[in-house]
């Protein structure tokens, strides 16, 4: 066996640890506040988020993945390819126990911006400083900032919005009756628009912005039509309690957090693969190109091991996102899945860098802050924020470390 088979062999485990950490540390990015507001258990979260992130990465997901994430490096300096191999599987490995040390702690961490700090790491010392795309680098550093700012912000408006013209009425359940259906449509067509621009799936349909809103706009009013003659069925008219509010956010809030599942699936997945195909190109063409085909098994490697992952640890970090930030209801947690999905949809077709961590953490915020200062337990949130600003330069160390001493084993 030479070396780049060796290599090849060693990124597929690698690259299944990685899928396995990103299942187990994202799931609350998608689940935990369902389960905060207790829509579903947590048992049921596991199972829903295993399933459709599974189906979100082998069927959604992108069958051409960018073999260096996210244009972090140019692979140009670095002439040797056995080079690039080395670091690309120091990269997948640094990534992978760095977000497992944060899982492990139970605190939500980016994976993407693990994999780009590791990439990163091994660029500087294999290539040099101008290896390294710092123009990208600023916009990750930009990104701690716009993601959760950004989802914290459409949260607060969106449950203080709730609050004001349904929760605080006399008559509340007619009044949810009356904005129920409203919501229904406007998250339908932020879904809808979602799917169409975030997902590989989606882009790989090529339609134009008319097209893509045409279709957004006839499912949401599909969507008004449905809600507005079954939202009835929810809660009786007599039930003048907040629980039959809570219970038809619950059902809105229940859909979007699937969705969220399966778009996470579909769009994750590459932080896994993308290193592994890289690797495998390497090693089988002994060059590395821009771009490079996954075969569908890595696919299912990389779904199959998000969903382990979800049903071994996800549990950790749903906890600490839906829980103990600050105490959610269907009502607040609706706000933050909505606040969460409608930044990633909004900042990435902007251009601008965005994390879906960072949003579900800043949505859960910002609902909180719509019940005042003291309901958000600022304690924790600092924990997150320091393990947030700590990935980018601990995944670079650590990659730097592991691709020293495998450059010394491979060429001494």
């Amino acid at each position: 066996m030479d070396i780049y088979d060796l290599f090849l062999y060693m990124s597929v485990g690698a690259g299944f640890l990685m899928a396995f950490n990103l299942g187990a540390n994202d799931v609350a990015n998608s689940m935990a506040s369902a389960v905060g507001a207790r829509a579903i258990t947590v048992k049921q979260a596991v199972l829903i988020a295993g399933v459709l992130n599974f189906v979100g990465a082998v069927f959604l997901g992108s069958h051409v993945t960018a073999t260096i994430s996210k244009g972090i490096i140019n692979p140009d300096v670095i002439s040797d390819p056995k080079l690039i191999m080395i670091g690309m599987f120091a990269s997948l490995l640094a990534a992978g126990l760095w977000v497992l040390v944060a899982t492990l702690t139970s605190l939500p961490v980016s994976s993407t911006h693990s994999i780009v700090g590791a990439i990163t790491g091994f660029g500087l010392v294999a290539g040099g400083p101008d290896v390294v795309n710092w123009l990208k680098m600023g916009g990750i550093v930009l990104s701690w900032i716009i993601s959760p700012f950004f989802a914290a912000a459409i949260a607060y408006f969106i449950f203080t919005h709730i609050r004001k013209y349904i929760l605080y009425k006399r008559h509340f359940i007619q009044q949810a009756k009356k904005w129920a259906p409203i919501w229904v449509a406007i998250t339908l067509s932020m879904i809808s628009l979602s799917f169409l621009y975030k997902t590989p799936a989606g882009k790989a349909l090529g339609l134009h912005w008319t097209g893509s809103l045409a279709i957004a706009a006839a499912l949401s009013f599909a969507a008004w039509a449905v809600a507005r003659h079954y939202v009835s069925k929810f809660v009786l008219d007599a039930e003048e309690g907040a629980e039959g509010v809570e219970r038809i956010f619950r059902k809105m809030q229940v859909g979007t957090s699937c969705y969220v599942a399966l778009s996470q699936g579909a769009n994750d997945v590459a932080n896994a693969i993308g290193p592994v195909a890289a690797i495998y190109l390497i090693a089988k063409e002994h060059m590395l190109l821009a771009k490079a085909e996954v075969p569908w098994p890595m696919l299912v490697l990389g779904g199959f091991g998000i969903a382990v992952g979800i049903a071994v640890l996800g549990h950790k970090v749903m906890a600490t996102v839906g829980e103990k930030i600050t105490t959610l209801t269907n009502t607040r947690g609706f706000a933050v899945d909505f606040g969460a999905a409608s930044t990633v949809l909004v900042a990435s077709n902007l251009g601008l860098p965005v994390s879906t961590t960072h949003a579900a953490v800043g949505g859960v915020v910002g609902v909180g802050l719509a019940r005042g200062f003291s309901a958000v337990d600022f304690r924790v949130l600092l924990r997150i924020v320091a393990y947030w600003v700590a990935t980018v330069p601990i995944a670079a160390l650590t990659s730097i470390v592991i691709f020293v001493l495998l450059k010394w084993l491979c060429y001494s």
